[in-house]
């Protein structure tokens, strides 16, 4: 299987899946990575970013496999804008 092969055989469950693996170094049931299984999973989930990422993040893969680095004040001012959409809850204890 070619890398182009594989890209088109990762499903977008399937991409989530590869990067909570990647980011915690489990499988979303809890089962350790090898060092080898992690290796080859950065490699799938940065191969499919390449292909399938529009809106690269700070530090990622975006779409025809550049990589695309945010500065901090692009972060700040990204998050800014989303500020928003954030739920605030303030949970009064004792009043009863």
């Amino acid at each position: 299987m070619d890398a182009e092969q594989l890209i088109d055989a990762i499903t977008p469950e399937a991409y989530e899946r590869l990067l909570f693996a990647v980011e915690t170094g489990k499988w979303p049931e809890g089962t350790e990575l090898t060092p080898e299984q992690r290796d080859s999973c950065m490699q799938a989930v940065m191969l499919y970013q390449s292909k399938y990422n529009a809106e690269a993040q700070h530090m990622t893969v975006a779409k025809g496999g550049e990589i695309s680095f945010m500065s901090k004040a692009e972060l700040k001012k990204q998050f800014q804008s989303h500020e928003q959409d954030i739920v605030r809850v303030n949970i009064n204890k004792g009043d009863d």
